[in-house]
């Protein structure tokens, strides 16, 4: 096909994978040119969609090998059972099904609900379908988030939180390439928290303007009715379970932490991270003051501050927050602690792997800016003291230690000069060098 006959930037909408008059057929073969192109220099001059390349930098900056890689299996039977059993957004499920999956299953597609850490909790509509989804792992108990999974429309959503469209090779995974998909976040009707997200899978079909449509109002719906079974009478909240693990707070190289609470996963706001790791760090607790002046350089009146943790009680589920000061009564563990206490053990190795990036990167908070720059010095430190030449490159093929010329010339250093890595590592110190000298 000509490139002529490619389809200009604007004649494709944001939102709308396949908008009104496109010819399904073309464009998928000329998006399988735009991935093919992209997998093979890591760019494309074809006029994809925003949406969709930056999805797929991200993804590969993750790590992710779309030529091989599935998505990881991460709930066990028991694991899901019990999440479902908990989960905010079972009581939505009846919606769910009357609007969409009864539907959906006499037109040939799969209708899937995950959580807000991405993995697929319900998985229904057409039973030969859903057998061959699983070829590709599209089940429930594995993890769709984007970096698990590449650029899909359950992953993609969580990670922009907004409504999204993926068709066809849009799909950064080569075998999830023959499937479309769109997909809606689902949130906490009272703190705006993200619960989950809303997929329907299948063809060409479901990446129109009408697909899009129907999933945004299905999660609409959702939210709905989630409000008003919070104004009936109901059981006593949920409690901490002492036969769950200790909650966990992700905070490393992400926007929006991720708070694992037994089964419960809750995807929080940038301030709401910013707070909670605070808090994590304090066990004897902060005062609003002392809180104002750790997330701003300037003056934060207390009445903020407060107002804040207000909001913030509202998505932390089972976990209580007490007040005068402000402080956990149960300890959350940090994926901060998990590198800290690696690199103590001297695991470095293991350190580097559980180190998947700065303190909430995107965070101005002057303690969070602290923490930040104490956890990187302290991994790289490790790595400039250390001979493990595995772990020092291991860290240095990272984004985020790509451009470190200590940690390359350490590398060089070490290496034996047999290596087959030698020339490579010894060409981009030089190229460091240059650059920075």
């Amino acid at each position: 096909m000509p490139r002529t006959s490619e389809p200009r930037a604007h004649e494709r909408q944001h939102d709308v994978a396949v908008p009104a008059g496109s010819d399904p057929d073309s464009l998928s073969r000329w998006l399988r040119r735009a991935h093919e192109e992209f997998l093979t220099s890591g760019t494309t001059d074809a006029p994809v969609r925003s949406v969709v390349r930056d999805s797929w930098k991200r993804s590969v900056a993750g790590g992710l090998d779309p030529e091989t890689d599935l998505p990881r299996i991460t709930l066990d039977d028991e694991a899901l059972r019990e999440i479902r059993e908990h989960h905010p957004l079972a009581p939505g499920l009846p919606v769910i099904r009357r609007l969409l999956v009864e539907s959906a299953a006499d037109a040939g597609l799969l209708v899937a609900v995950s959580d807000a850490a991405g993995q697929l909790l319900w998985v229904e509509g057409s039973s030969g379908l859903r057998s061959r989804a699983e070829a590709m792992h599209f089940m429930p108990g594995a993890d769709w988030s984007e970096t698990s999974a590449g650029t899909n429309a359950p992953g993609t959503a969580l990670a922009i939180d907004r409504p999204v469209q993926i068709f066809g090779p849009e799909h950064l995974g080569r075998q999830v390439t023959p499937w479309s998909c769109s997909a809606a976040p689902i949130h906490d009707p009272d703190t705006g928290a993200v619960l989950g997200v809303l997929d329907v899978t299948g063809g060409a079909e479901v990446a129109t303007a009408q697909g899009l449509g129907f999933v945004r109002a299905t999660a609409a719906a959702v939210e709905a009715e989630l409000r008003i079974a919070r104004l009936q009478p109901s059981a006593s909240p949920l409690q901490v379970s002492s036969g769950w693990s200790a909650p966990r707070l992700d905070v490393l190289g992400v926007h929006g932490a991720t708070l694992q609470v037994g089964p419960l996963t809750s995807r929080l706001s940038g301030r709401h991270s910013e707070l909670l790791l605070l808090l994590t760090r304090a066990p004897d607790g902060l005062t609003a003051a002392e809180l104002g002046v750790a997330l701003s350089d300037d003056d934060q009146a207390p009445v903020t501050i407060r107002a804040e943790l207000s909001r913030l009680r509202g998505v932390l589920g089972p976990l209580e927050l007490a007040s005068r000061p402000y402080r956990l009564r149960t300890a959350v563990r940090t994926d901060v602690d998990e590198v800290r206490d690696l690199l103590r053990e001297g695991r470095l190795r293991s350190a580097v792997a559980a180190y998947r990036g700065p303190v909430l990167p995107a965070s101005t908070a002057p303690a969070v800016e602290e923490l930040r720059d104490d956890l990187h010095l302290e991994l790289v430190s490790a790595l400039l003291a250390s001979d493990d030449a595995d772990a020092v490159l291991s860290f240095a093929d990272t984004p985020h230690g790509r451009d470190d010329l200590g940690v390359w010339s350490r590398a060089l250093e070490i290496l034996p000069t047999t290596s087959p890595r030698y020339a490579q590592v010894a060409a981009h110190v030089e190229k460091l060098d240059r650059a920075f000298g």
